[in-house]
Protein backbone atom coordinates (compact mmCIF):
# COMPACT_ATOMS: atom_id res chain seq x y z
CA UNK A 1 0.00 0.00 0.00
CA UNK A 2 1.40 3.39 -1.03
CA UNK A 3 1.21 6.32 1.44
CA UNK A 4 1.52 10.02 0.68
CA UNK A 5 3.26 11.59 3.68
CA UNK A 6 3.28 15.34 4.43
CA UNK A 7 0.31 16.23 2.29
CA UNK A 8 -2.79 17.80 3.87
CA UNK A 9 -6.09 16.92 2.19
CA UNK A 10 -9.72 17.83 2.83
CA UNK A 11 -13.24 16.68 1.94
CA UNK A 12 -16.72 17.92 2.74
CA UNK A 13 -18.33 21.30 3.31
CA UNK A 14 -18.24 23.86 6.09
CA UNK A 15 -19.27 27.45 6.66
CA UNK A 16 -22.43 29.44 7.17
CA UNK A 17 -25.59 27.56 6.32
CA UNK A 18 -23.93 24.15 6.03
CA UNK A 19 -25.76 21.42 7.91
CA UNK A 20 -25.94 17.61 7.99
CA UNK A 21 -22.37 17.51 6.68
CA UNK A 22 -18.80 17.61 7.95
CA UNK A 23 -15.43 18.94 6.83
CA UNK A 24 -12.57 16.51 7.26
CA UNK A 25 -8.86 17.41 7.20
CA UNK A 26 -6.22 14.71 7.24
CA UNK A 27 -2.43 14.44 7.18
CA UNK A 28 -0.39 11.24 7.30
CA UNK A 29 2.73 11.15 9.48
CA UNK A 30 5.79 8.96 9.92
CA UNK A 31 5.03 8.34 13.61
CA UNK A 32 3.03 9.60 16.56
CA UNK A 33 -0.05 7.38 16.27
CA UNK A 34 -3.54 8.72 15.61
CA UNK A 35 -4.25 12.31 16.61
CA UNK A 36 -8.01 12.77 16.30
CA UNK A 37 -9.84 16.04 16.93
CA UNK A 38 -13.61 16.38 16.70
CA UNK A 39 -15.39 19.74 16.61
CA UNK A 40 -19.17 19.50 16.85
CA UNK A 41 -22.08 21.26 18.53
CA UNK A 42 -23.51 17.83 19.32
CA UNK A 43 -20.29 16.28 20.58
CA UNK A 44 -21.85 15.56 23.98
CA UNK A 45 -24.41 13.29 22.30
CA UNK A 46 -22.50 11.90 19.33
CA UNK A 47 -18.82 12.48 20.03
CA UNK A 48 -18.09 8.87 21.01
CA UNK A 49 -19.98 7.57 17.97
CA UNK A 50 -18.01 9.84 15.60
CA UNK A 51 -14.76 8.85 17.29
CA UNK A 52 -15.55 5.14 17.00
CA UNK A 53 -16.40 5.45 13.31
CA UNK A 54 -13.25 7.43 12.51
CA UNK A 55 -10.95 5.05 14.36
CA UNK A 56 -12.63 2.02 12.82
CA UNK A 57 -12.07 3.42 9.34
CA UNK A 58 -8.42 4.25 10.00
CA UNK A 59 -7.90 0.71 11.25
CA UNK A 60 -9.76 -0.71 8.24
CA UNK A 61 -7.44 1.14 5.86
CA UNK A 62 -4.38 0.22 7.97
CA UNK A 63 -3.46 3.77 8.90
CA UNK A 64 -1.49 3.92 12.15
CA UNK A 65 -0.08 7.47 12.11
CA UNK A 66 -2.18 10.45 11.10
CA UNK A 67 -3.73 13.75 12.14
CA UNK A 68 -7.47 13.80 11.55
CA UNK A 69 -9.74 16.78 12.18
CA UNK A 70 -13.52 16.39 11.84
CA UNK A 71 -15.62 19.57 11.86
CA UNK A 72 -19.13 18.21 12.16
CA UNK A 73 -22.43 19.98 11.44
CA UNK A 74 -24.74 17.05 12.10
CA UNK A 75 -23.60 14.49 9.52
CA UNK A 76 -25.09 11.02 9.71
CA UNK A 77 -22.78 8.00 9.61
CA UNK A 78 -22.90 7.38 5.85
CA UNK A 79 -21.93 11.01 5.23
CA UNK A 80 -19.14 10.93 7.80
CA UNK A 81 -17.73 7.73 6.35
CA UNK A 82 -17.90 9.12 2.80
CA UNK A 83 -15.93 12.21 3.81
CA UNK A 84 -13.34 10.24 5.76
CA UNK A 85 -12.88 7.73 2.94
CA UNK A 86 -12.46 10.57 0.45
CA UNK A 87 -9.52 12.03 2.38
CA UNK A 88 -7.98 8.62 2.98
CA UNK A 89 -8.05 7.76 -0.69
CA UNK A 90 -6.36 11.02 -1.59
CA UNK A 91 -3.46 9.87 0.57
CA UNK A 92 -3.19 6.13 -0.06
CA UNK A 93 -3.67 3.76 -2.97
CA UNK A 94 -5.96 0.89 -2.04
CA UNK A 95 -8.66 -1.31 -3.56
CA UNK A 96 -10.55 -1.53 -0.25
CA UNK A 97 -13.91 0.21 0.17
CA UNK A 98 -15.63 1.11 3.44
CA UNK A 99 -19.28 0.52 2.61
CA UNK A 100 -22.30 1.25 4.79
CA UNK A 101 -24.83 -1.54 4.98
CA UNK A 102 -27.46 -1.47 2.25
CA UNK A 103 -30.75 -0.69 3.98
CA UNK A 104 -33.63 -3.00 3.12
CA UNK A 105 -35.83 -0.16 1.81
CA UNK A 106 -33.31 0.41 -0.99
CA UNK A 107 -33.33 -3.12 -2.37
CA UNK A 108 -35.78 -2.40 -5.18
CA UNK A 109 -35.57 -2.26 -8.93
CA UNK A 110 -37.88 -0.21 -11.16
CA UNK A 111 -39.99 -1.03 -14.21
CA UNK A 112 -39.15 0.18 -17.68
CA UNK A 113 -42.49 1.95 -18.18
CA UNK A 114 -43.06 3.36 -14.68
CA UNK A 115 -44.32 6.92 -14.29
CA UNK A 116 -41.60 9.52 -14.65
CA UNK A 117 -43.63 12.74 -14.37
CA UNK A 118 -41.10 14.32 -12.01
CA UNK A 119 -37.38 13.95 -11.37
CA UNK A 120 -35.95 16.02 -8.52
CA UNK A 121 -32.34 17.11 -9.06
CA UNK A 122 -30.10 17.10 -5.98
CA UNK A 123 -26.44 18.23 -5.98
CA UNK A 124 -24.28 15.17 -5.46
CA UNK A 125 -22.10 16.83 -2.84
CA UNK A 126 -24.84 18.28 -0.62
CA UNK A 127 -26.10 15.66 1.86
CA UNK A 128 -28.55 18.00 3.61
CA UNK A 129 -30.69 18.11 0.46
CA UNK A 130 -30.67 14.32 0.11
CA UNK A 131 -31.79 13.34 3.59
CA UNK A 132 -35.52 14.08 3.34
CA UNK A 133 -35.95 14.40 -0.42
CA UNK A 134 -38.13 11.30 -0.65
CA UNK A 135 -40.88 12.70 1.59
CA UNK A 136 -41.86 15.12 -1.20
CA UNK A 137 -42.83 12.08 -3.30
CA UNK A 138 -41.15 12.81 -6.63
CA UNK A 139 -41.28 9.93 -9.07
CA UNK A 140 -37.49 9.98 -9.11
CA UNK A 141 -34.56 11.52 -7.28
CA UNK A 142 -31.46 12.49 -9.25
CA UNK A 143 -28.15 12.58 -7.41
CA UNK A 144 -26.18 14.85 -9.72
CA UNK A 145 -22.47 14.26 -10.26
CA UNK A 146 -22.23 16.53 -13.30
CA UNK A 147 -23.08 20.25 -13.46
CA UNK A 148 -24.16 20.55 -9.82
CA UNK A 149 -20.71 19.53 -8.51
CA UNK A 150 -17.61 21.70 -8.81
CA UNK A 151 -14.72 20.07 -10.65
CA UNK A 152 -12.51 19.95 -7.55
CA UNK A 153 -15.32 18.30 -5.56
CA UNK A 154 -16.25 15.51 -7.97
CA UNK A 155 -13.93 12.91 -6.39
CA UNK A 156 -15.39 13.30 -2.91
CA UNK A 157 -18.94 13.53 -4.27
CA UNK A 158 -18.56 10.05 -5.74
CA UNK A 159 -18.22 8.53 -2.26
CA UNK A 160 -21.16 10.53 -0.92
CA UNK A 161 -23.47 9.49 -3.76
CA UNK A 162 -22.38 5.84 -3.40
CA UNK A 163 -23.13 5.90 0.33
CA UNK A 164 -26.43 7.71 -0.19
CA UNK A 165 -27.58 4.99 -2.61
CA UNK A 166 -26.83 2.40 0.06
CA UNK A 167 -27.94 4.06 3.26
CA UNK A 168 -30.46 6.87 2.65
CA UNK A 169 -34.18 6.13 2.39
CA UNK A 170 -35.72 7.72 -0.70
CA UNK A 171 -39.21 6.36 0.03
CA UNK A 172 -39.63 4.37 -3.15
CA UNK A 173 -38.56 7.08 -5.60
CA UNK A 174 -36.61 5.82 -8.59
CA UNK A 175 -32.97 6.40 -7.66
CA UNK A 176 -31.21 8.08 -10.54
CA UNK A 177 -27.70 9.46 -10.90
CA UNK A 178 -26.60 11.93 -13.53
CA UNK A 179 -23.07 10.86 -14.34
CA UNK A 180 -20.44 13.11 -15.85
CA UNK A 181 -20.18 13.55 -19.57
CA UNK A 182 -18.68 10.60 -21.45
CA UNK A 183 -15.82 9.64 -21.28
CA UNK A 184 -15.39 10.96 -17.72
CA UNK A 185 -18.71 9.47 -16.73
CA UNK A 186 -17.32 5.97 -17.26
CA UNK A 187 -15.19 6.47 -14.13
CA UNK A 188 -18.34 7.21 -12.11
CA UNK A 189 -19.76 3.74 -12.71
CA UNK A 190 -17.63 1.91 -10.13
CA UNK A 191 -19.34 4.04 -7.44
CA UNK A 192 -22.84 3.32 -8.78
CA UNK A 193 -23.37 -0.03 -10.50
CA UNK A 194 -22.69 -2.28 -7.46
CA UNK A 195 -24.86 -0.11 -5.22
CA UNK A 196 -28.36 -0.58 -6.66
CA UNK A 197 -28.75 2.55 -8.73
CA UNK A 198 -31.94 2.28 -10.81
CA UNK A 199 -31.22 4.65 -13.71
CA UNK A 200 -28.31 6.63 -15.10
CA UNK A 201 -28.79 9.96 -16.85
CA UNK A 202 -26.27 10.43 -19.66
CA UNK A 203 -25.63 14.16 -20.12
CA UNK A 204 -24.71 15.89 -23.37
CA UNK A 205 -25.30 12.73 -25.35
CA UNK A 206 -24.62 13.29 -29.04
CA UNK A 207 -24.00 9.86 -30.57
CA UNK A 208 -25.20 6.29 -30.19
CA UNK A 209 -21.58 5.23 -29.75
CA UNK A 210 -21.50 6.93 -26.34
CA UNK A 211 -24.33 4.67 -25.17
CA UNK A 212 -22.52 1.58 -26.44
CA UNK A 213 -19.32 2.55 -24.59
CA UNK A 214 -21.33 3.15 -21.42
CA UNK A 215 -23.21 -0.14 -21.64
CA UNK A 216 -20.02 -2.11 -22.22
CA UNK A 217 -18.69 -0.86 -18.87
CA UNK A 218 -22.05 -1.38 -17.16
CA UNK A 219 -22.15 -4.99 -18.36
CA UNK A 220 -18.58 -5.54 -17.19
CA UNK A 221 -19.35 -4.24 -13.70
CA UNK A 222 -22.65 -6.10 -13.44
CA UNK A 223 -20.90 -9.36 -14.27
CA UNK A 224 -18.06 -8.64 -11.83
CA UNK A 225 -20.43 -7.91 -8.93
CA UNK A 226 -23.21 -10.36 -9.79
CA UNK A 227 -25.77 -7.63 -10.43
CA UNK A 228 -29.03 -8.90 -11.95
CA UNK A 229 -31.32 -5.89 -11.52
CA UNK A 230 -31.82 -3.79 -14.65
CA UNK A 231 -29.96 -0.49 -14.90
CA UNK A 232 -31.91 1.88 -17.11
CA UNK A 233 -30.53 4.77 -19.13
CA UNK A 234 -31.89 8.23 -19.91
CA UNK A 235 -29.75 10.08 -22.46
CA UNK A 236 -30.02 13.87 -22.21
CA UNK A 237 -29.92 15.68 -25.55
CA UNK A 238 -28.30 19.10 -25.11
CA UNK A 239 -26.85 20.15 -28.47
CA UNK A 240 -27.78 20.64 -32.11
CA UNK A 241 -25.77 17.54 -33.01
CA UNK A 242 -27.60 15.52 -30.37
CA UNK A 243 -30.97 16.64 -31.71
CA UNK A 244 -30.08 15.55 -35.23
CA UNK A 245 -29.00 12.14 -33.88
CA UNK A 246 -31.90 11.75 -31.44
CA UNK A 247 -33.53 8.78 -33.19
CA UNK A 248 -30.25 6.86 -33.49
CA UNK A 249 -29.54 7.46 -29.80
CA UNK A 250 -33.05 6.49 -28.70
CA UNK A 251 -32.88 3.11 -30.43
CA UNK A 252 -29.26 2.33 -29.59
CA UNK A 253 -29.89 0.10 -26.53
CA UNK A 254 -32.69 -1.94 -24.96
CA UNK A 255 -32.09 -0.44 -21.51
CA UNK A 256 -32.90 3.11 -22.66
CA UNK A 257 -36.29 3.82 -21.09
CA UNK A 258 -36.55 7.52 -21.74
CA UNK A 259 -34.75 10.43 -23.34
CA UNK A 260 -34.64 13.98 -22.04
CA UNK A 261 -33.80 17.36 -23.50
CA UNK A 262 -31.65 19.92 -21.69
CA UNK A 263 -32.69 23.33 -22.95
CA UNK A 264 -30.14 25.52 -21.18
CA UNK A 265 -27.23 23.88 -22.97
CA UNK A 266 -29.20 23.42 -26.18
CA UNK A 267 -30.09 27.09 -26.53
CA UNK A 268 -26.52 28.04 -25.64
CA UNK A 269 -25.33 25.75 -28.43
CA UNK A 270 -27.69 27.53 -30.84
CA UNK A 271 -26.47 30.90 -29.64
CA UNK A 272 -29.95 31.98 -28.64
CA UNK A 273 -31.80 32.72 -25.40
CA UNK A 274 -34.26 30.41 -23.70
CA UNK A 275 -37.69 32.05 -23.37
CA UNK A 276 -41.02 31.26 -21.71
CA UNK A 277 -42.64 31.09 -25.16
CA UNK A 278 -40.09 28.38 -26.11
CA UNK A 279 -40.37 28.99 -29.85
CA UNK A 280 -36.59 28.68 -30.08
CA UNK A 281 -36.77 25.06 -28.85
CA UNK A 282 -39.96 23.87 -30.57
CA UNK A 283 -38.10 22.00 -33.29
CA UNK A 284 -35.72 20.32 -30.86
CA UNK A 285 -38.44 19.28 -28.42
CA UNK A 286 -40.55 17.89 -31.25
CA UNK A 287 -37.57 15.91 -32.52
CA UNK A 288 -37.04 14.36 -29.09
CA UNK A 289 -40.73 13.49 -28.70
CA UNK A 290 -40.92 11.92 -32.15
CA UNK A 291 -37.70 9.95 -31.67
CA UNK A 292 -38.97 8.57 -28.38
CA UNK A 293 -42.41 7.67 -29.70
CA UNK A 294 -40.88 5.98 -32.72
CA UNK A 295 -39.01 3.52 -30.49
CA UNK A 296 -41.51 3.30 -27.63
CA UNK A 297 -39.70 5.14 -24.82
CA UNK A 298 -40.68 8.13 -22.68
CA UNK A 299 -39.87 11.68 -23.83
CA UNK A 300 -38.89 13.89 -20.88
CA UNK A 301 -38.81 17.68 -20.99
CA UNK A 302 -36.23 20.06 -19.51
CA UNK A 303 -36.38 21.68 -16.07
CA UNK A 304 -38.22 24.94 -15.42
CA UNK A 305 -35.78 27.21 -13.65
CA UNK A 306 -38.10 29.76 -11.97
CA UNK A 307 -38.93 28.06 -8.66
CA UNK A 308 -41.13 30.93 -7.44
CA UNK A 309 -43.62 31.24 -10.31
CA UNK A 310 -46.05 28.33 -10.02
CA UNK A 311 -48.47 29.74 -12.59
CA UNK A 312 -45.70 29.95 -15.19
CA UNK A 313 -44.68 26.40 -14.29
CA UNK A 314 -48.26 25.25 -14.82
CA UNK A 315 -48.35 26.83 -18.28
CA UNK A 316 -44.98 25.26 -19.09
CA UNK A 317 -46.22 21.81 -18.03
CA UNK A 318 -49.37 22.14 -20.13
CA UNK A 319 -47.32 23.15 -23.19
CA UNK A 320 -44.93 20.29 -22.55
CA UNK A 321 -47.74 17.76 -22.26
CA UNK A 322 -49.37 19.15 -25.42
CA UNK A 323 -46.12 18.55 -27.30
CA UNK A 324 -46.17 14.91 -26.19
CA UNK A 325 -43.77 14.83 -23.24
CA UNK A 326 -44.40 12.41 -20.36
CA UNK A 327 -42.63 14.39 -17.62
CA UNK A 328 -39.95 16.90 -16.78
CA UNK A 329 -37.14 17.61 -14.37
CA UNK A 330 -37.52 19.84 -11.32
CA UNK A 331 -35.03 21.71 -9.19
CA UNK A 332 -37.15 22.37 -6.09
CA UNK A 333 -39.65 20.20 -4.18
CA UNK A 334 -42.37 22.85 -4.50
CA UNK A 335 -42.50 22.14 -8.25
CA UNK A 336 -43.42 18.48 -7.81
CA UNK A 337 -47.12 18.94 -7.03
CA UNK A 338 -47.74 21.18 -10.03
CA UNK A 339 -45.88 18.83 -12.36
CA UNK A 340 -47.85 15.81 -11.13
CA UNK A 341 -51.21 17.56 -11.31
CA UNK A 342 -50.90 18.81 -14.86
CA UNK A 343 -49.04 15.88 -16.43
CA UNK A 344 -51.69 13.56 -15.01
CA UNK A 345 -54.73 12.84 -17.19
CA UNK A 346 -57.54 15.36 -16.81
CA UNK A 347 -61.28 14.61 -16.58
CA UNK A 348 -61.85 14.70 -20.34
CA UNK A 349 -58.88 12.41 -21.04
CA UNK A 350 -60.01 9.94 -18.39
CA UNK A 351 -63.58 9.82 -19.72
CA UNK A 352 -62.40 9.32 -23.31
CA UNK A 353 -60.04 6.54 -22.22
CA UNK A 354 -62.83 4.92 -20.22
CA UNK A 355 -65.14 4.85 -23.25
CA UNK A 356 -62.38 3.37 -25.44
CA UNK A 357 -61.58 0.58 -22.99
CA UNK A 358 -65.27 -0.23 -22.41
CA UNK A 359 -65.77 -0.42 -26.19
CA UNK A 360 -62.76 -2.73 -26.39
CA UNK A 361 -64.17 -4.92 -23.60
CA UNK A 362 -67.53 -5.15 -25.38
CA UNK A 363 -65.92 -6.05 -28.72
CA UNK A 364 -63.78 -8.69 -27.03
CA UNK A 365 -66.82 -10.26 -25.31
CA UNK A 366 -68.63 -10.46 -28.68
CA UNK A 367 -65.57 -11.94 -30.38
CA UNK A 368 -65.29 -9.03 -32.78
CA UNK A 369 -61.98 -8.39 -34.50
CA UNK A 370 -62.74 -4.71 -34.92
CA UNK A 371 -63.29 -2.17 -32.16
CA UNK A 372 -65.29 0.97 -32.81
CA UNK A 373 -66.46 3.93 -30.78
CA UNK A 374 -69.34 5.69 -32.48
CA UNK A 375 -68.34 5.99 -36.12
CA UNK A 376 -64.59 5.76 -35.45
CA UNK A 377 -62.46 2.63 -35.61
CA UNK A 378 -60.09 2.09 -32.69
CA UNK A 379 -56.63 0.72 -33.38
CA UNK A 380 -54.66 -1.37 -30.82
CA UNK A 381 -52.18 1.48 -30.06
CA UNK A 382 -55.16 3.71 -29.16
CA UNK A 383 -56.48 1.07 -26.76
CA UNK A 384 -53.01 0.68 -25.24
CA UNK A 385 -52.77 4.44 -24.61
CA UNK A 386 -56.26 4.44 -23.12
CA UNK A 387 -55.33 1.62 -20.74
CA UNK A 388 -52.25 3.57 -19.70
CA UNK A 389 -54.40 6.65 -19.02
CA UNK A 390 -56.78 4.56 -16.92
CA UNK A 391 -53.88 3.06 -14.98
CA UNK A 392 -52.48 6.51 -14.25
CA UNK A 393 -55.87 7.81 -13.18
CA UNK A 394 -56.40 4.89 -10.79
CA UNK A 395 -52.89 5.16 -9.34
CA UNK A 396 -53.32 8.88 -8.73
CA UNK A 397 -56.76 8.51 -7.13
CA UNK A 398 -58.63 10.20 -9.97
CA UNK A 399 -60.56 7.03 -10.77
CA UNK A 400 -61.65 4.17 -8.55
CA UNK A 401 -60.47 0.61 -9.15
CA UNK A 402 -64.11 -0.32 -9.87
CA UNK A 403 -64.38 2.20 -12.71
CA UNK A 404 -65.82 -0.35 -15.17
CA UNK A 405 -68.98 -0.70 -13.08
CA UNK A 406 -69.45 3.01 -12.41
Amino acid sequence: MEFNIEKIVTAGNKGKGIRSDCFVTMELQESGGIQLEIQSKVIVFYGESIKHLALSMLEFFEIANAKLLIEDTGAIDCVLSARIEAVIKQLIKTDKNYLPEMISSNLYSTLKDRNRFSRLYLPGNSPSLMLNAGIHKPNAIILDLEDAVAVDKKFEASFLVRNALRAMDFYGAERMVRINQIPRGIDDLVYLIPHNVNLLLVPKCEEAEQIKILNNKIDELKKLHGITNPIWLMPIIESAKGIMNAYQIAQSADNIVSMAIGLEDYTADLGTKRTYEATESFFARSMVVNACRAVGIQPIDSVFSDIADMEALKENVLKSKALGFDGMGCIHPRQIGVIHEYFAPDVAEIEKARKIVLAFDEATEKGLGVVSLGSKMIDPPVVKRALKTIELAVNMGKLSKEWRSE
